[in-house]
Formats: structure tokens, sequence, C-alpha cells
């Protein structure tokens, strides 16, 4: 139950709570382009469709989310090859994000939407958002167009980003011309995403040649972690990596908390990498309140955690990673001078 009487919130700074990188919103000008083009419906739908400032906030509260760093992670499938209709939705889902988070600056930042394959479209959005709108980063699909991240295609978008030393949050969707499975997507289908976009990123040398670009892996790296060490075994048939470089790219990558991690996740990310390379995530409003509420609890009752490890994963790290949330949230860290 909120500590707060139904549709009270706080929009002031919260008391050292989450700071959430894998956070989403729909504000109501984006959800009306979604539901005009038919990808929504006008009423109802997935638990994302049904984004409602107050009650994000007040779920905020309720599940000790400082701040959020919001996203619109729009899938290229629902771009359909369309220029324009890409350009209109990308635009409309960053100034919407970004209204909210100057409003609300010790509630939200956000990160815009890149909406790739479009090349020319998504260089134009990272300029007109970073320069404009004061994002804190990107979000971007693990692949496009039936290009995965790492494509060479994609290469002038990601020399933009590493000029700009931008954090790029690397998000999931269906698989590519894949829908056998009875179960839904999220369950499994969009590990193996994230999965491939990361071996894809590593072995087509992306993490080496754009070095300033911090990239968040979601839903703790999906099965990249647990099943690294096929990269190695891949050796025996041309393909795969020495051992050294695998562990080297593990550790380029940040990770989300999202999906849940704790605590079946846990243990094996951890022997992994370090702690510092771990960031709190709730993947709401994909995830309802009550599922954010249940993965909270969960990562600070995690027996693989101490106190330190969890002071790092849910709010210290990604002050580090995002200067600009610490400034506004933990000025204390910034004293003036002159």
């Amino acid at each position: 139950m909120s500590e707060h009487p139904p549709g009270a919130h706080s929009d002031g700074a919260r008391p050292s709570g989450y700071i959430d990188v894998h956070h989403h919103m729909l504000p109501p000008t984006l959800k009306r382009l979604a539901v005009d083009r038919n990808l929504l419906p006008p009423v109802g739908g997935p638990p994302f469709a049904t984004w409602d400032l107050g009650v994000a906030l007040e779920t905020m509260d309720m599940t000790g989310i400082e701040l959020g760093l919001a996203s619109a992670a729009i899938p290229s499938e629902f771009l359909g090859g369309d220029a324009p209709w890409a350009a209109e939705i990308a635009r409309t889902a960053n100034e919407s994000l970004a209204e909210i988070a100057h409003q609300h600056p010790q509630r939200f930042g956000f990160l815009a939407y890149v909406p790739l394959p479009f090349m020319e479209i998504s260089l134009a959005e990272i300029a007109y958002a970073f320069d404009e709108l004061d994002a804190d980063g990107v979000v971007m699909g693990c692949h496009a167009d039936g290009a995965y991240l790492g494509d060479p295609a994609l290469d002038e978008v990601f020399a933009e980003l590493n000029l700009r030393q931008a954090v790029v949050l690397i998000h999931p969707f269906n698989l590519p011309s894949c829908s056998v499975s009875p179960f839904p997507a999220f369950i499994a289908d969009f590990m193996l995403d994230t999965t491939r976009a990361a071996i894809q990123l590593i072995t087509c040398g992306t993490l080496d040649r754009y070095p300033e670009i911090s990239f968040i892996l979601p839903h703790a790296g999906g099965f990249l972690p647990y099943q690294a060490a096929r990269l190695t075994l891949a050796a025996a048939f041309g393909h795969g990596l020495d051992a050294s470089t695998v562990q080297a790219a593990l550790n380029r990558f940040h990770y989300d908390t999202a999906g849940p991690m704790s605590p079946y996740a846990t243990p094996t990310l951890l022997a992994s990498v370090s702690a510092t390379r771990i960031l709190y995530g709730s993947d709401y409003n994909a995830v309802p309140a009550v599922g954010v509420s249940v993965a909270s609890q969960g990562l600070k009752n995690d027996p693989s955690l101490d106190t330190e490890a969890f002071r790092l994963i849910s709010r210290e790290n990604a002050l580090r990673l995002f200067p600009a949330v610490a400034r506004r949230v933990a000025p204390e860290n910034f004293p003036r001078t002159g």
C-alpha cells in the first residue's frame, strides 16, 4: 500500500532511493500517435499503454524509486519502413519525455529514442536530443530492419554517440521473423535478442571502435553472462574469441536489474563482472506496480548482495554514469566553486 493517499505523490527529491535506468513512459501525445496508427487501442491494452504521470510518481514513491530515466523503447518493427513516420514518432517521443523531465527534474531524466535503421533521422534526433533537450542518454532496439547492433551499416550513428560519450540503453523486442513460441516473447525471446546484440557488438569490434560509449544491457545481460564461455568454445570452429577478450568485453557493458535479476541471475552476473557494473532497473511501466514492488524487495533481500553492493547497484553506479542526474539529486557531491 502506498504511503500517500490516492492521487498524491512527491514531486520533490525522495530520500536516497533507487536511480532507475530502465523506466518506460508513454505520455499522452505519444500515445495519441500510436492509437492513430492502430498500434495501440484507444482504451486498455498492455500495461505500458495505460501510463499516467500521477500513478507513475505514486508507484515510484511506493517502491523507493527516487528518479527514473524515462525512455520510450519503440521497436523498429513499429516504424514499418516509413521514414516520415519514424521522424514524427521519434521527435514526439523525445520532446514529450523531455518536457516531463524538465518539469520534474528531481524525479525524471530521459533517454532519447533513436529510430534505427533510419540513419539521417537518427543522427538528427541525437543532435536535437543532446543539444536542445538535454537528454541524459539514448535508447535503441537490439535490431533494426534485420540488422543487429554492431552491423557496420550502423557505424555512423555509433561514431556520433562516441563523440558525445553517450550512454546507450539497449532494449529488446521480439526476435526477427520468429513467432512460433506459445509463450509471450518477453519470457525468453527478449533475453536472446539482448544476447544476440551484445555478441555482435563484441565480435564486430564495435566496443573497441567506440570506447567512449557506455552500453547498458537490460535484464542482467540476457543470457550473455551465463553463456559467455560459448564464445571461447566457438574458437574451435573459427568463430570464437579468446577468454581474455571475452572477459574484457563483459567488463565493457553495464547491466540493469530489470527482469528481475534477483535472486536467480545475481550469482552468475557477479561471477562475471563487478557490482560496479550493475544498475537498478525496474522496467516500469511495462512491468506493473506490483511487479516493480516485488522485484525491488527481492533485490533488497538478495543473499548474494552485501550492503556495499546494494548501495552501488541501487544508486551510486547510476550517479557516476549520469553526472547531470547526480548534480540534481545529489548536489552535495558537487560543491559550488568560485
